[in-house]
């Protein structure tokens, strides 16, 4: 079991107290590296979500200004900062990745809190310059209502950071719903949280599986802001169970990244950067390049410089030293980079890095080995399907107008990267792709500063930069007359 400061209670926290569920059902929290049990938290369901629920409305009514505000933000984020360390080992512990990777995540929460701080002045009313109709016009931003976020388990800390922050900068009063495959991070983030003495019913989280909490969130009439993270599917679903109530939804859904690499580009810089995107979080993230398209007069240069970084990677428990990927999340997403990687190969793609995984035992982690293949087809399975594991698919292509056609042939427009020395190329092909972030010569992925979502079936809605306050706030226009 997992000892932690942050971790003094393993359990749900509601109107200001830390709780268990009503019925003392408990479900273990699992080690992906070890397969072993290192927490219990309740399962909640109807009745604690909407006594949270409940408590966020009470709490809605006493509107809290903008300086006090910003400072639980910047309160918040410096705790954050302060506890990095120990944050990051909970987040190892439950989610499987590299220390230095989770420390990393703590890091990237704290700039959401810390950004948001700084720029919730902008939401101070604005008057008008302009007098139509001998009135003074002024505009306010107020909170939208309770918010329900909820968040997947793949950046446990950072995804609710950049809910959260958004949330409470606008003043809305929050019901938070982790992934019960990580639920521990966010626990650790309430200790933090009581430390900033929110008032209670400001910041409420319920523990337990998706479909009684989820349906209590989208028929209480009170919620009216779900944020939502995860897939397309649960997306689509969160669409329909809203659409009755007319309820606010900013939903980041699924991707499926394609990676350009034009033959001028920097060869060596551009494998730097796919090394850095693509193996993350052992690959399970949602704007890791999934087709990695490169053109065709550099193909077998970049491909044995990828394959000699990739044999580098040292696979374990992301806890041990020089550990720089850890486990798949549990058997199914390993199972379905398996199923991937043998449908390629079925028809006529090459492994050219990568063991054949050992298939995972009882009680121990499911590591899938960093997997390179050449020889990928449009009709291949990995190419039309989000992996979400640590497979690289090399595709080569001929000709701008071939890659741009092949980039956009998917239901999804989250994430893509351009690599190419010509800045005219560049923005020629960036104009062209249906993706909400675009990276050029860079694998990076969002910031705090920047607006950050999808296009088409990688949902809707803003998270990072002002644009990320909108979904959170209602827009109320006051014209007044002097008598």
């Amino acid at each position: 079991m997992i000892r932690s400061l942050l971790l003094k209670a393993t359990s749900g926290y509601i109107d200001g107290k830390w709780c268990a569920a009503d019925s003392e059902r408990t479900q273990p929290v699992m080690n992906p590296a070890t397969g072993e049990t290192i927490a219990f938290v309740p399962i909640m369901g109807r009745v604690e979500t909407n006594r949270a629920v409940a408590a966020a409305s009470r709490t809605l009514a006493t509107p809290a200004a903008i300086e006090q505000r910003s400072a639980w933000l910047f309160r918040l984020a410096d705790l954050i900062a302060l506890h990095r360390d120990e944050l990051g080992r909970i987040i190892t512990h439950e989610h499987g990745k590299p220390l230095a990777e989770a420390q990393a995540e703590a890091d990237y929460a704290a700039s959401f809190f810390r950004y948001y701080a700084g720029c919730v002045d902008q939401l101070k009313p604005q008057q008008l310059a302009e007098r139509p109709r001998n009135h003074t016009w002024t505009v306010y931003s107020r909170p939208a209502g309770v918010a329900a976020l909820i968040t997947p388990w793949n950046f446990p800390l950072a995804m609710l950071a950049k809910k959260f922050s958004a949330a409470l900068a606008a003043d809305c009063c929050c019901v938070i719903k982790p992934s019960s495959k990580t639920p521990l991070s966010l626990i650790a983030l309430f200790s933090l949280i009581e430390q900033i003495e929110l008032p209670p019913g400001k910041a409420n989280l319920v523990l337990g599986p998706a479909g009684e909490i989820s349906d209590a969130l989208c028929e209480h009439p009170a919620v009216r802001v779900i944020s939502f993270t995860g897939s397309t599917s649960v997306g689509k679903k969160l669409v329909a169970n809203t659409a009755p109530h007319l309820k606010r939804l900013a939903l980041e859904l699924g991707g499926n990244a394609p990676f350009i690499v034009f033959e001028d580009a920097d060869v060596d810089h551009a494998v730097d950067q796919l090394m850095s995107n693509k193996f993350r979080g052992a690959g399970q993230t949602c704007v890791c390049a999934n087709r990695v398209y490169v053109q065709q007069g550099i193909a077998d240069t970049f491909a044995e410089k990828l394959i000699a970084r990739v044999n580098t990677i040292k696979v374990g428990n992301g806890l041990e030293a020089g550990v720089t990927m850890g486990p798949l999340i549990d058997r199914k997403a390993f199972n379905k980079v398996q199923r991937h990687v043998a449908d390629a190969i079925s028809q006529g793609a090459v492994r050219v890095a990568g063991a054949v995984p050992s298939e995972p035992q009882p009680n121990e982690g499911c590591f899938f080995p960093p997997t390179v293949l050449r020889g990928v087809t449009a009709a291949m399975e990995c190419v039309n399907d989000e992996t979400f594991g640590p497979l690289a698919p090399l595709i080569e292509f001929q000709s701008e107008a071939e890659v741009i056609e092949a980039a956009n042939r998917t239901e999804y427009g989250l994430a893509a990267y351009v690599f190419t020395a010509s800045d005219e190329r560049a923005a020629r092909v960036i104009s062209r792709l249906s993706f909400g972030h675009i990276g050029h010569n860079t694998g990076s992925g969002p910031t705090a500063e920047a607006p950050f979502g999808g296009m088409k079936h990688s949902g809707f809605g803003r998270e990072g930069g002002f644009e990320g306050l909108h979904d959170f706030i209602e827009t109320q226009t006051l014209s007044f007359f002097r008598l």
